[in-house]
């Protein structure tokens, strides 16, 4: 079965490219959504330098540069994403450019410290709807990333709340999403508990955000990835199978890592064979059609 890693991230954990190819035929997987991380320096946990390319770039955590170089080098491989801040004066122009001169596949990952649903964003995220390029947006809520100290931060926030994420939805009917991270996930149950812990567990409450959003706007779709997905979905698997069963079309399997985790969590549902097909690729190929170019103006 044809597996699409929707979410990783070049020179990341380790994993230069020969290493990431490796992992890849490791993992039966055909290809990877090679997403750039660009965001100022003093917007990111210092502590989390260990797994960034900052020896090749220190100017950003994945440059799209290193995106580039992956993609010349397997052509078929890698599906390119690019997210300029959305607070640059030429951000539009940037994101026209990079779908015209590198066929971007998609905007992401848009990992910054600003409310997602500001208006330079929205403008942002629509021109993406208009040209068929789905977004990838993190988030983290500020209660359950504190620091504890004053200095550089006292909490790492990024995107602003699940309402922000309802907005921005409601905003951008044209739009493809995929909620990403711990401020998106903790919400898989309908309670508080995200507010200030990172990663809830325990058993789920049904009729969560997640859950309402999903029912209630057709372009929200789920990434897969990282632990907060895997910690969400793992807390009730008998509720995730009804959810993913409920919404075959909007899980995208992603894995933010080299490791083979959430392969196996999925397999351990007894997804029936059709479901399996879309989220391994099928959902994800859906919502990255070949991108028509556009002029540069």
């Amino acid at each position: 079965m044809k597996i699409i890693d929707a979410h990783n991230h070049p020179d990341f954990h380790g994993h230069n490219f020969d290493r990431m190819i490796e992992n890849m035929d490791r993992n039966g997987i055909a290809q990877t959504w090679l997403l750039a991380w660009e965001t100022p320096e003093d917007e990111y946990a210092p502590e989390t330098k260990y797994c960034m390319a900052l020896p090749i770039d220190d100017s950003n955590p994945n440059s799209f540069r290193l995106c580039w170089e992956y993609k010349q080098k397997a052509p078929d491989r890698f599906i390119l994403g690019y997210a300029p801040d959305p607070r640059k004066a030429d951000a539009v122009q940037r994101m026209r450019a990079a779908i015209a001169t590198y066929n971007v596949q998609i905007c992401g990952e848009v990992k910054l410290r600003m409310m997602y649903d500001n208006p330079d964003a929205i403008d942002l995220f629509r021109f993406c709807g208009e040209n068929g390029v789905p977004v990838t947006l993190h988030f983290d809520n500020a209660g359950a990333q504190k620091t504890g100290r004053e200095f550089p931060r006292r909490s790492w926030w990024y995107g602003g709340d699940i309402d922000t994420l309802e907005r921005v939805l409601k905003l951008c009917p044209e739009t493809n999403f995929l909620g990403h991270a711990p401020g998106f996930w903790c919400h898989i149950s309908n309670d508080n508990l995200g507010e200030t812990t990172a990663y809830p567990t325990g058993p789920v409450i049904p009729g969560g955000r997640v859950e309402q959003l999903l029912e209630k706007y057709g372009n929200l779709y789920c990434d897969m990835s990282a632990g907060s997905c895997l910690t969400a979905l793992s807390r009730d698997p008998e509720y995730t199978k009804k959810l993913i069963l409920a919404h075959p079309e909007k899980f995208i399997f992603a894995r933010d890592y080299y490791d083979s985790r959430m392969y196996n969590f999925i397999e351990s549902l007894g997804l029936p064979d059709e479901i399996r097909e879309n989220v391994y690729h099928a959902n994800a190929e859906r919502i990255t059609p070949p991108v028509k170019q556009v002029r540069i103006e």
